[in-house]
Order: structure tokens, then C-alpha cells, then sequence
């Protein structure tokens, strides 16, 4: 039954507004017998308080029709109640209903008029506006400040702050709060602490707005010290402070002051559906911290914050940068939206894995969707295109970085130099770096380690000399690289040289890596003695790595005392879990005959369930990327291979081409030996490759073990009877053949 007292109704329909209980406050109003103009803006507020700006103005509407005449408070509640969501069109009708019924000199519709204007980004209208204002409060002041400091205007708002100051209005809460978000935005630290003296002047530093403002400006301009003091000294905090502060120590990569906090932040009462999820979930990505990973998605889950977007993309990286594939796939199928963050995760995911073609399906799909990629999504896939050996592929991506601006990046830069050295096209890698616009460290290492892998051992030295000359330093990971093309080609003295420059000269500790390749060098070159020794002095105990180049180096040297010494020590570190330390062991004993020892190394290496790894070497051609095994069979050109092989056979025989039975290390007579080497998988490649491409062309082959000393003498003979450049990249380094030699020089 409707209610026929219009005050009294109205007095309860406020009381419902008050209560937040819009339900019963909407059902109240229309069942009033009649309502005026108290009726209506004391609803139209309701909905403008609790952030429905669309049903205030709705109702607004509603009201115009019904006949009754809003007045100023009508409209000041309507206009306060607008937000980013409000369109242009209805704050100009608005604005002329404001002229039509007479309310344009009202200061307070005015400047909740000049407010609607700046959130609707007409800065424009809303400048003109208060500046034609006959009168003006610090109310003016304070929406137009805001509104000029919301969408950059530094000048502008610096310029109308002063002319307030100079009037003696005073600034609000909001204003402080504005203009230090403005310096957080810029370098101009000391502009906000100008803000902050003023506050303490005026009392309003404690106001929790700018108390907030003030510690993010602090904690993102490397003050968290200054910050966290501010933190502590603060009446009152909120749930914002407690982020501030939090995500403050993670910017400054104080990370378990920032998980210590989060902790204590759970121990409040504030909504933890406001809680830093994300934040930490970055930190523990960061830290490879996963139980702390593990805590925040706990507490995620229980707040239904999970399902926040950027939540889940943090959970996906989180658990990909610890290894926990399976998690983050599983989170990353049930995102209703994925933005580059989840993507680049799970591409790194398969790129980690070895899964490169996962990978590159992966990036294709995300393309489909709509999503662009970023530095670090090119760098992950850039990388599986790298070790599926596709240039073609590469250069595709190539221009995906020019189209989206990405190729000014040094980080870019050095990431195509390493795609386009790893598909062994180092012409194209040059031409990159010398695009570069500008060369730091990083730039100069990618050369020089692309030169060192590609076995130019003569432009690594040079393009080191050229990065000191240029004025830079060589780091670590420079030092690496010359190592490598040392240890490439056998240079000992000229390693050794590198090696004690780094403490004698550039007052840089070698790291294991450093340690490990002049272990290499000294070992291949035979001087097991002199290795011996770095190993016994070395600030650190030896790894698997540095025993398994002994072992390696001791099957060329025959030396098998040492061998079963190295592999005695990796047994110690339980690394014999390794196919490679067995096979190596075992090969030793073939080699020497000793074919009762060599089945007791492959016995217990079946005892312990350790497989050998299967030698696969594959090709891209038009796109499609083939993958052989040795004695392959299951290829649809199979027999046009086979017979490609059989005709290289001959003419190499004809060259002098003797098959090194040596290298297949089965008890069987001589023939089934030379058989058996000549469908090795890396030959299948390059007879498959010779089928389908033009005369003449270069030949790209990848393996994924080192190519044994047979395939290498084989390919250097086919190099010179096909005429072309075949390019073998293996487990060690690239191996560019040419009118049959090597640019390895036999040595590697």
C-alpha cells in the first residue's frame, strides 16, 4: 500500500540510503503516494554513494519526466556520484540542465560540474569553466588541481597550487595527495618533499591519503627507509599503507622484509581481498622462494582473490620460475584472461624443457588471441628457434621486433645476435650489433660469444680487444666466451693468458665456469697434470661438469687410469646418473679392447636405469622442421635418402675417404661397422637436405650429441663433392664445412 506522508517516507528511504540497504530503500520510494524533490535526490544520492552512477542518472531521468524540477542539491549529488565511466554526452546534458533551470551560479554545482568534466579527461571544458567562475572556494581549487594532476599536467597544476596558496585557500587531503602522486610519476624527489613540509605546516601530513601518497612516493624513489619510519610514526593505517610499504621493500629487492610484512599484514583486520597477492607471488618468483609461493596462493584461494587477473598471471610465473611445470600449466588452462605474463611463462616453460616446437605453437596461439608479446616473451622464443636451428623462423620474429618497437632495446639487440649465432648465420648476426644504436656490456658479450661458438676463435679475440677499446670492461661472461674459443682450438697459452688476466689485470674472481673451461683446455691438450692441479687449488670443491671434461678428454688421450678416477669421483657425487659419464667410461674400454670391462660399465648403467641419450639430428626445410635417428627408416623419403647416401659413398671413396670403424664401438665384424656409420643421423640429414634444396645452397644440420670423429671426416668430403657449406651445430660448438675442411681445424 503506498505511503501518503512524503517527509516521514523520506526520512525512512534515507535511513535504508544510510544503511547502505538499496534494495529497501528503491522498494520504499516507489511505493511512495508522492514524492518531490527531497524524494528523489535523497535516491539519486543512494545509488551516487554506493558507486552507481549509472542508476543515479537513470533515475535522474526518471525524474525530469515525473515533472519534478531538481534543484542544486539535486544536481550535486547527481554530479558527485559520476566517475570514470561516465560519458561526455551526459555530463553536457547535465551541464545544460544545470543552465535551464537557473542553478549556474550555485559554487557547489559548479564545482561538482568542473569535477564531472575532469573525470570525463575534458580538461579543456573543465578549465575553461572554473576560470569563467565568478566565485570560487578551495573546493575549486582542489577538483581542478586533481584534475590536472590525474592526466599529467605538472605545469598547470603546480601554476593553479601556487595561485591557491597566494589566495589562502587551503589544499585538502585529496590535493596533497595529488600532487605527490605527480612526483611519484617524475624524478622530482625534492618537489614532493617540498609537498610533505607543507603538509606538517597545514597538519594534513597524517591524513591517511597523503600519509599513503607520501610513503609510495619514498619507497619507489630507493627512500624505504624513509618510508618505513613514516610507515611506523602513522596513526592510522589501511589496507593501501600496508601495500605501499610492502611492494616498496620488493621494488628495492629487499624481499624478506616485504614477505615479513605480508605477514603481519594477515594478522590485521583489513579486507584481504585487497592484500598485495600479486606482489608477493612476483617476489617469490624473484626469490625462487616456492613455499613462500605456495603461502600467498593458500591465502589467494581463501579470498577468492585467485581469480583476479593479475593474481593469476603472477601464479603461473611464479610456479614456472620454480620448475613447477605441471602447477603452472594448470593454472594457466583456467585464466578467464591471460595477458603476455602467463604466455611468456609457459612458452619459458618449454623452452626450459627442451619442448621448442611446444614453444613456438605456444607463441603462435597467443598471436591468435590478440596478445603482444614483450622483451622477455621474443627473448624465450627467439631462444626456441635458436635450438631448432630456424632462421627462417628467426627472421620472422626478427620483424615482429621491428613492428612493435622493441628493436631500440639493447636487450633485443643481444638476443637476435644470439638467435642468428645459434642458427650459424653470423653474417646476419653481425649486421645486428652493428644496427645497435647503442653497444653496452651485454651487446659486446653476444658478439664475442657467437664468435667463440661459431669457432672464430681469431674475431673472438678481436671483438674482445675492440669492447676494451670502446671503453668498456670485460665482465665475466666476456671472459667466458675467450675461454671457450680457447678451449675450441686448443690455444692452452693463450688461455691461460685470459684466465690469470681476469684477477692480475681486470680484479675479477673466476667463477666455476671460468674454472671448468681452462680445466677443458688443459685436458684436451693432453695436460692432465697441469689440470690436476688447478682442480686441487681451486676456493672450491670440483662439480660434475669439470670430472666429466677429465673423462671426455681421457678417451682421446687413452688415458684410462685417469678415466676410471674421473668416474670414480662422479659415482661419489652421484652423477653417473648421466648416460654420458657410462658411455664414456665404456667407449674407453672398447676402444682399448677391454670389451669384458665395457660390458660391466653398460651393465651397471642398466642396473641403475640410466639410458643412454638417442643421437637425433634434424633440418628445417620450407618451415618443417625433420628429425632422423641413425639407421632411420620411418621417413617418407627414405629410400631416395638411402640411395643419396650410397652415390656420396662412392664418389667419397674416390676422394679417399676411409670409414674410422673406431667410432662404432660394437663387437662386430668390420662391414656391419662401415654399415652401420653410414646411415648416422646427421648424414641422413644432410642426405635429405641435399634432395630438397636448390644446388648450391647452405645446408644447416642440428645434433643434439657430439658429432663422432667418423661423421666429421665424412662431412668434410661431402662438403667438397656437393660444393656447398654445410654447417653442423652438435652438443660442443658449430662446425662450418667448406670445400672439405673444417673451421674447427679437426679440433674439437
Amino acid at each position: 500500500m503506498p505511503y501518503r506522508n512524503t517527509s516521514s517516507v523520506n526520512m525512512m528511504v534515507s535511513g535504508y540510503v544510510k544503511s547502505r540497504n538499496l534494495f529497501r530503500a528503491r522498494e520504499l520510494f516507489d511505493s511512495m503516494f508522492s514524492r518531490n524533490e527531497v524524494s528523489w535526490t535523497i535516491m539519486i544520492g543512494g545509488y551516487s554513494q554506493n558507486n552507481q552512477p549509472k542508476e543515479a542518472f537513470n533515475l535522474y531521468t526518471e525524474m525530469c519526466r515525473s515533472g519534478v524540477k531538481p534543484d542544486h542539491i539535486t544536481f550535486a549529488t547527481l554530479l558527485s556520484g559520476f566517475d570514470d565511466t561516465t560519458t561526455l554526452k551526459e555530463v553536457l546534458q547535465i551541464h545544460s540542465h544545470i543552465i535551464r533551470f537557473g542553478f549556474s551560479a550555485s559554487l557547489i554545482v559548479f564545482n561538482s560540474l568542473v569535477d564531472s568534466y575532469c573525470k570525463t579527461c575534458c580538461l579543456d571544458i573543465a578549465s575553461q569553466l572554473f576560470s569563467e567562475m565568478p566565485t570560487k572556494d578551495s573546493v575549486s581549487f582542489n577538483v581542478m588541481i586533481t584534475g590536472y594532476t590525474k592526466y599529467g599536467f605538472r605545469e598547470e597544476a603546480l601554476k593553479l597550487f601556487m595561485q591557491m596558496r597566494n589566495m589562502d585557500f587551503q589544499p585538502s587531503g585529496f590535493t596533497f595527495a595529488a600532487m605527490l602522486g605527480m612526483s611519484v610519476g617524475s624524478e622530482d624527489v625534492i618537489f614532493g618533499q617540498q609537498i610533505h613540509g607543507l603538509a606538517i605546516k597545514t597538519s594534513y601530513v597524517w591524513d591517511i591519503f597523503v600519509a599513503n601518497a607520501l610513503l609510495d612516493l619514498y619507497s619507489k624513489h630507493d627512500y624505504i627507509d624513509l618510508a618505513k619510519n613514516l610507515f611506523d610514526e602513522m596513526p592510522q593505517l589501511d589496507g593501501v599503507s600496508y601495500n605501499i610499504i610492502i611492494t616498496g621493500y620488493a621494488w628495492n629487492g629487499q624481499y624478506e622484509k616485504s614477505f615479513d610484512l605480508f605477514k603481519r599484514l594477515q594478522g590485521t583486520s583489513f579486507d584481504r581481498k585487497n592484500f598485495p597477492f600479486a606482489t608477493m607471488l612476483s617476489v617469490a618468483a624473484i626469490e625462487l622462494n616456492l613455499s613462500m609461493g605456495r603461502q600467498t596462493h593458500a591465502q589467494a584461494v581463501v579470498t577468492a582473490a585467485v581469480s583476479e587477473v593479475q593474481v593469476g598471471n603472477a601464479l603461473v610465473d611464479m610456479y614456472a620460475k620454480c620448475e613447477k611445470f605441471e602447477d603452472a600449466n594448470r593454472i594457466f588452462a583456467n585464466l578467464a584472461y591471460r595477458n603476455s605474463v602467463p604466455w611468456t611463462a609457459i612458452i619459458s616453460i618449454y623452452v626450459q624443457k627442451g619442448f621448442h616446437e611446444e614453444a613456438l605453437k605456444m607463441f603462435k596461439e597467443m598471436n591468435r588471441e590478440n596478445v603482444h608479446g614483450d622483451q622477455a616473451t621474443f627473448a624465450s622464443t627467439l631462444k626456441a628457434s635458436a635450438n631448432l636451428a630456424s632462421v627462417s623462423l628467426g627472421k620472422q620474429l626478427h620483424s615482429s621486433v621491428i613492428r612493435l618497437g622493441l628493436l631500440s632495446s639493447v636487450f633485443s639487440g643481444s638476443v637476435l645476435v644470439d638467435m642468428y649465432a645459434n642458427c650459424g648465420s653470423m653474417k646476419d648476426a653481425i649486421e645486428v650489433f652493428k644496427e645497435m644504436p647503442d653497444r653496452n656490456i651485454v651487446c659486446w658479450n653476444a658478439l664475442i660469444s657467437a664468435y667463440a661458438q661459431n669457432g672464430n676463435a681469431e674475431a673472438t679475440f678481436s671483438s674482445f680487444a675492440d669492447m676494451i677499446e670502446s671503453g668498456l670492461y670485460p665482465d665475466s661472461v666476456s671472459f667466458l666466451s675467450v675461454l671457450t674459443a680457447c678451449s675450441h682450438r686448443g690455444l692452452v697459452e693463450k688461455a691461460l693468458w685470459y684466465f690469470n688476466s681476469m684477477t692480475q689485470v681486470y680484479k675479477l674472481d673466476p667463477r666455476r665456469k671460468h674454472y671448468a673451461t681452462m680445466i677443458d683446455v688443459l685436458c684436451r691438450s693432453g695436460r692432465f697434470n697441469e689440470a690436476e692441479n688447478l682442480i686441487s687449488e681451486m676456493p672450491f670443491e670440483p662439480d660434475e661438469v669439470m670430472w666429466s671434461s677429465v673423462l671426455n678428454s681421457c678417451r682421446i688421450h687413452k688415458n684410462q687410469d685417469l678415466a676410471k678416477k674421473a668416474a670414480d669421483q662422479l659415482f661419489k657425487m652421484d652423477a653417473l646418473r648421466d648416460a654420458a659419464a657410462y658411455v664414456n667410461m665404456s667407449n674407453i674400454y672398447a676402444e682399448a679392447g677391454k670389451w669384458e670391462n665395457a660390458a660391466k660399465v653398460k651393465k651397471a648403467m642398466r642396473e641403475r636405469g640410466v639410458k643412454k641419450v638417442t643421437a637425433y639430428s634434424w633440418v628445417e626445410i620450407d618451415h618443417i622442421v625433420h628429425v632422423f635417428t641413425a639407421n632411420d627408416r620411418t621417413h617418407p623419403q627414405t629410400e631416395q635418402i638411402r640411395r643419396k647416401i650410397n652415390s656420396l659413398v662412392e664418389l667419397m671413396d674416390k676422394e679417399g675417404y676411409k670409414p674410422d670403424t673406431s667410432c662404432t664401438l660394437q663387437n662386430v665384424d668390420e662391414e656391419m661397422k662401415i654399415e652401420s656409420l653410414k646411415y648416422h643421423s646427421e648424414r641422413l640429414a644432410i642426405a635429405f637436405a641435399l634432395i630438397n634444396t636448390p644446388e648450391g645452397s647452405p645446408i644447416i644440420i642440428m645434433k643434439n650429441l657430439r658429432a663422432c670423429v667418423d661423421c666429421h671426416a665424412a662431412i668434410k668430403v661431402i662438403s667438397k663433392i656437393v660444393g656447398r657449406e654445410i654447417t653442423v651445430r652438435d652438443s660442443s660448438r658449430f662446425h662450418h664445412f667448406r670445400d672439405g675442411s673444417c673451421s674447427c681445424g679437426d679440433y674439437w
